[in-house]
């Protein structure tokens, strides 16, 4: 999928930052579609810091619109039984400052879903402004860090690759034996 928007951005020459921002929302707006590939894109055919900035701008504008979008048709969908979870209501009830340590902290961590912040924080009481502003600020460290480790994988030789596809599947099987074992007893 890289290779492809690698193509797709080069074919437009000056047209490409515009695309990759437009695809950024798309992303953004879809939520469970990872961006990584979009800013793997980015860094090889911009370089390494307008790609960053690129992919920056995009999935700030992506959350943005998403956050609209989701207020204004998602809504209905704000008493459904996932959002009664102990872990979910702080974000939903939250507004001002409280909103925004939230969605600040919520932003730094990688491995929660972004399309899943923004859907709460758009249903719940969180303004669009503290919104825009708590996950752009949370963004920009951790895309730098997905930004620096995609930049290093793609510079990597061909045998750390090997070794690191190896370490990952190595480790999802580890986890996926774990969920099976809590599944089971």
């Amino acid at each position: 999928m890289e290779e492809r928007m690698i193509e797709f951005l080069q074919a437009y020459g000056g047209a490409a930052y515009f695309l990759s921002l437009a695809c950024n929302v798309v992303i953004s707006v879809l939520g469970v579609v990872p961006s990584a590939f979009l800013t793997a894109a980015n860094l090889t055919v911009f370089g390494f810091w307008p790609g960053f900035w690129v992919s920056f701008a995009g999935e700030a504008i992506g959350a943005v619109v998403s956050f609209v979008l989701y207020r204004k048709g998602l809504r209905r969908w704000s008493e459904t039984t996932w959002l009664s979870h102990p872990k979910v209501k702080p974000l939903l009830h939250a507004s001002g400052k409280e909103a925004f340590g939230l969605i600040f902290a919520l932003r730094l961590l990688p491995f929660v879903p972004s399309g899943a912040v923004t859907f709460v924080a758009a249903i719940g009481r969180t303004s669009l402004s503290v919104f825009a502003t708590a996950s752009s600020l949370g963004k920009l460290p951790a895309l730098w860090l997905e930004a620096y480790a995609v930049h290093q994988f793609l510079e990597a030789a061909w045998a750390d690759k090997l070794m690191l596809a190896v370490a990952s599947i190595v480790l999802l099987w580890f986890v996926w034996r774990k969920i099976g074992q809590k599944a089971a007893g």
